[in-house]
């Protein structure tokens, strides 16, 4: 199942990592690239391993590590320490494009198959909005790698590409360079078919903006989000949950149609419900958590 909340923690601090273990995010998303300092970047890096070996065993989260993009050339040497038994997948940043994608699954063959792991076996997660290029390629992910987890995407990275003062107006929405590339995420993601994962709230004390801002977000059709701190995990999964009500329609209108598949519309206390509501429906069951 598509995690929901999506938690990073610096690479550099085990402290952090063994705490963020029993927030409840659904992934947790070491990264090697904008919480670690240049130099600090070899070291966090090689002392991944050992973290990754210890978390081989029962967990219900799935640990992804961000790696460093391919313009500093440090990516091959990020993969080369984390691909082993425990990785779930690689968050990569400053992507342009489905060839990207590519490019990184030929890097993870090799590593895959000296680790012992399935190939396929790690998956991708891309933010695929951090640069004016990228912003020209987003149908290029359909159609979709088989490691492709979904698209996400990032305004900070962008922001200082286009030379904004800032990404929210005074109500505190979006600007519309933002507005244009959320939506396109949206739009490439469902164009691939994976889910679309929404961007960082940054005001982590924030919480009942984030929860707000969560639920317009899966009104929008995004699966999930990237949180930047603990606190905002469980505002998250609870955001994103679908409430009894959704869950007992949804329910009712899979139902109907599985009495009667030859069926191109429905009536259920005096509405009509055709096949996008089907498939909708059938997408909200399955984002249950277990």
């Amino acid at each position: 199942m598509t995690p929901v909340s999506w938690l990073f923690v610096p690479a550099e601090s085990q402290r952090k990592f063994a705490k963020a273990q029993g927030i409840g995010a659904d992934a947790l998303i070491l990264d090697l690239e904008d919480s670690v300092a240049p130099a600090a970047k070899a070291a966090a890096r090689d002392g991944l391993g050992g973290w990754i070996d210890a978390s081989t065993g029962p967990r219900d989260w799935q640990l992804w590590v961000r790696v460093n993009p391919f313009d500093t050339g440090l990516t091959a040497d990020d993969l080369a320490a984390v691909v082993r038994p425990g990785l779930d997948g690689i968050v990569l940043p400053k992507a342009q494009g489905g060839a990207d994608v590519a490019r990184l699954s030929d890097l993870l063959d090799p590593l895959e198959a000296a680790s012992g792991l399935a190939p396929g076996h790690v998956r991708i997660l891309v933010i695929a909005t951090e640069t004016a290029a990228a912003m020209f390629n987003l149908a290029s992910y359909a159609p979709a790698h088989p490691r492709l987890a979904g698209l996400t995407w990032g305004a900070e990275d962008l922001g200082a590409v286009l030379g904004v003062t800032a990404n929210r107006d005074e109500t505190g929405a979006w600007t519309e360079p933002f507005r244009l590339a959320r939506s396109l995420c949206l739009y490439a993601a469902a164009n691939a078919g994976v889910p679309a994962i929404d961007t960082l709230y940054a005001d982590f004390r924030d919480s009942p903006g984030l929860e707000a801002d969560c639920r317009r977000a899966r009104r929008d059709g995004f699966a999930g989000r990237l949180a930047i701190h603990p606190a905002q995990v469980e505002g998250i999964n609870r955001a994103f949950a679908p409430s009894d009500a959704d869950i007992a329609l949804a329910e009712r209108i899979v139902a109907a149609f599985e009495a009667d598949p030859g069926l191109g519309a429905i009536g259920i206390d005096g509405k009509m419900y055709d096949i996008p509501h089907l498939k909708t429906a059938r997408r909200v069951l399955a984002s249950l958590r277990r």
